[in-house]
């Protein structure tokens, strides 16, 4: 019994993350308005009455998308801690946030047009669980500012410079391209990227 619950679960937890994907790709393609739940249904190999067991209507299947997205999104910033070496930390930081640019760009591009839309759908979870933890990794900030480890900097000021520093390579791909002549699934371009904005950002907070 234990075997087939066990079964039974991996089972929907699978069907599950392939609405999940084929949904992004559909979402970050035409919008929620501009997408047809038979056609994400179709794409992730199930009826569309399956689909809506899972996900009741569109929107709910908007929302979770969404915050899937977040949860990938803010995963480097939660790991941030207090007794981490702060220029190290930010380092890394900024490798997992260029990470999840190259790997996850339909995702961004997405999380930036309800952004633009103003949010909707997402304001609530902005204002609370997103607003939370940045005031939480803020506090780790000014600690590291007020033992002299970091110059003195605005840390709201630092993460939105972060984000939008990392995430124009997956937001505006197509101009990095255009410009460049690469995206950062080539790998030299991706390793460049990664030791040029790190040297940047952390030349701009290193204590003199």
């Amino acid at each position: 019994m234990v075997d087939q619950a066990s079964t039974r679960h991996s089972r929907a937890a699978a069907k599950r993350s392939a609405i999940l994907a084929a949904a992004l790709e559909y979402f970050s393609q035409f919008g929620m308005h501009g997408t047809r739940l038979d056609r994400v249904a179709e794409r992730a190999g199930i009826s569309k009455t399956n689909l809506l067991y899972y996900f009741p209507s569109k929107e709910a299947l908007y929302i979770a998308v969404l915050k899937d997205i977040l949860d990938v999104w803010l995963a480097p910033l939660r790991a941030l801690r207090a007794d981490q070496d702060p220029l190290e930390a930010i380092r890394h930081y900024i490798q997992l946030k260029l990470e999840v640019s190259r790997d996850h760009p339909q995702a961004s591009r997405l999380f930036c047009l309800e952004m633009l839309q103003g949010a909707p759908l997402l304001k609530a979870e902005l204002e609370g669980d997103l607003k939370q933890l940045i005031d939480n990794k803020s506090r780790v900030i000014e600690n590291w500012i007020a033992q002299k480890r970091l110059a003195p900097v605005a840390p709201q000021h630092l993460v939105f410079m972060l984000w939008a520093t990392t995430q124009h390579y997956a937001d505006f791909a197509v101009q990095v391209a255009a410009v460049s002549g690469y995206t950062l699934h080539d790998a030299a371009f991706f390793a460049q990227t990664v030791a040029n904005v790190q040297h940047m950002v952390i030349e701009g907070i290193r204590m003199r």
